[in-house]
């Protein structure tokens, strides 16, 4: 999906050890919601615990690249009995596809912190190209041990159910899905090469612990 290519928005930093550098999306920092219209009101859920890794050259952003790992079976409406219909084989099937995954395939800067991020969504067995619009929040070192370098991030899209191969209960529940990912990952690099970091902006957010 809501993960993640996306650091593609990063301006050329002074990251001269690393043209070429590579993150690791932290799982306990990123989310993945969506929304759905149910009747007259609004589903939302969240899905935890995404995977991945993230590319790139700040000196050209074509080479940045992303692949990531959202585990459906996490999906949470904050409801037993929502969760386990949710997951049923009739809308997200977890149990036969209990992940879906993001690979970009191109980004589209669009000024020094937003970007289109294209790339290949499989979701439920069926693969379509997603384009998602994402905002860079923060390119630096993070203030908490172990003090390694970080970006964060928030990306937006809205998907068809149905391109999926999601068609159950059309008469209730909605076709367009808002989706929102809230991501941050860490430099997978060696400690002592993410000393010189510099945020992009200085209007920029820290991310948060």
């Amino acid at each position: 999906m809501r993960s993640l290519c996306l650091l593609a928005l990063l301006p050329a930093t002074s990251y001269a050890r690393d043209a070429l550098a590579e993150y690791r999306l932290d799982p306990v920092h990123t989310r993945v919601m969506f929304a759905i219209s149910h009747a007259v009101f609004c589903l939302k859920n969240t899905v935890s615990g995404s995977t991945g890794t993230l590319v790139f050259d700040p000196d050209d952003w074509t080479r940045a690249r992303v692949d990531v790992r959202v585990p459906i079976s996490r999906a949470d409406l904050g409801d037993a009995d929502w969760n386990k219909a949710t997951l049923a084989k009739s809308l997200l099937d977890a149990e036969g596809h209990p992940e879906a995954r993001f690979v970009s395939t191109r980004v589209e800067p669009v000024d020094a912190t937003h970007a289109k991020v294209h790339g290949d969504l499989s979701l439920r067995g069926v693969t379509r190209e997603v384009v998602l619009d994402v905002t860079l929040n923060a390119a630096k070192r993070h203030p908490m041990p172990p003090f390694r370098r970080t970006v964060g991030f928030s990306a937006t899209t809205t998907l068809s159910r149905a391109d999926f191969g999601i068609t159950a209960w059309k008469s209730v529940i909605g076709d367009a899905v808002e989706l929102r990912i809230e991501a941050e990952a860490t430099y997978d690099g060696k400690a002592g090469d993410d000393a010189t970091d510099t945020p992009p902006s200085s209007s920029i957010a820290e991310p948060t612990p």
